[in-house]
């Protein structure tokens, strides 16, 4: 990277899913700023942890953490702390955006899906929001998609998630505010995480979205890293309740 955001250096940075995909990339880019990095995720990311001991000379502190359980998640984070002290950026990004038909969705289905892709966003800023409060503030970036203002087809459930981080970031941003948090969203386009080229990606399809692109190249994860920075960084001080898209020119917002 060719930018550096001083005031990130020391940094406690919390990131849900931040062992693969897009969260891989963000915990290598805060790690380069000279962050303190801890991060959550279901699955093993021990490979993760050390291929970046190699490449930084510092490991994330990485906890294995179910986060459609609530109370596994403020352990989690109550045990990052501990490694690192009170975090100081917060960073919501896992999700998964599962396909399905309307249908065939069933109730359980949908509820697993909101305890996936919503409901995290919620108990994480308010397991941080005592602690930013008390050392003077904080920032907290939630990842959202541009699906929901392309009003995609295949996964509603995830459509809905994505249009609701957008509301909930505006409502904490709005009563977090006085206690100097500031809370913004990012929308990524199609970033082509190995899931997605694995899952999901088919020539038609990744010709059929570089044509609604400005920009004529792909995204990949490393893309996300620098809007995060400066999310999370003083250079956005008076920046928030906002939604960054980034996805190479698809969406038009303003």
């Amino acid at each position: 990277m060719d930018y550096q955001f001083h005031d990130l250096k020391d940094k406690h940075v919390f990131i849900t899913g931040g062992g693969s995909g897009i969260g891989a990339a963000l915990t290598e880019g805060f790690l380069a700023q000279g962050a303190k990095v801890s991060f959550v995720q279901r699955s093993d990311a021990s490979d993760f942890v050390e291929k970046m001991q190699k490449a930084h000379g510092v490991a994330p502190s990485f906890f294995a953490c179910d986060l459609t359980d609530v109370d596994a998640i403020k352990t989690s984070m109550t045990e990052a702390q501990k490694c690192h002290g009170d975090i100081d950026v917060l960073v919501n990004n896992a999700g998964n955006d599962v396909r399905h038909s309307v249908e065939d969705l069933t109730p359980d289905q949908w509820d697993f899906n909101h305890a996936v892709n919503l409901r995290p966003y919620f108990f994480t800023a308010q397991f941080v929001a005592p602690f930013m409060s008390k050392n003077g503030g904080g920032a907290i970036i939630n990842y959202s998609s541009i699906s929901y203002m392309m009003g995609n087809e295949g996964y509603a459930a995830y459509v809905t998630a994505n249009a609701g981080i957008t509301g909930l970031t505006r409502a904490l941003a709005r009563e977090l505010g006085p206690q100097n948090i500031r809370v913004n969203a990012i929308a990524p386009g199609w970033v082509l995480t190995q899931k997605q080229l694995d899952q999901w990606a088919s020539p038609e399809g990744l010709q059929d979205h570089l044509e609604r692109q400005c920009l004529k190249t792909h995204l990949a994860p490393e893309d996300m890293i620098g809007g995060t920075l400066f999310l999370a960084s003083s250079a956005s001080k008076m920046m928030t309740g906002q939604v960054m898209v980034i996805d190479g020119g698809v969406v038009v917002t303003g």
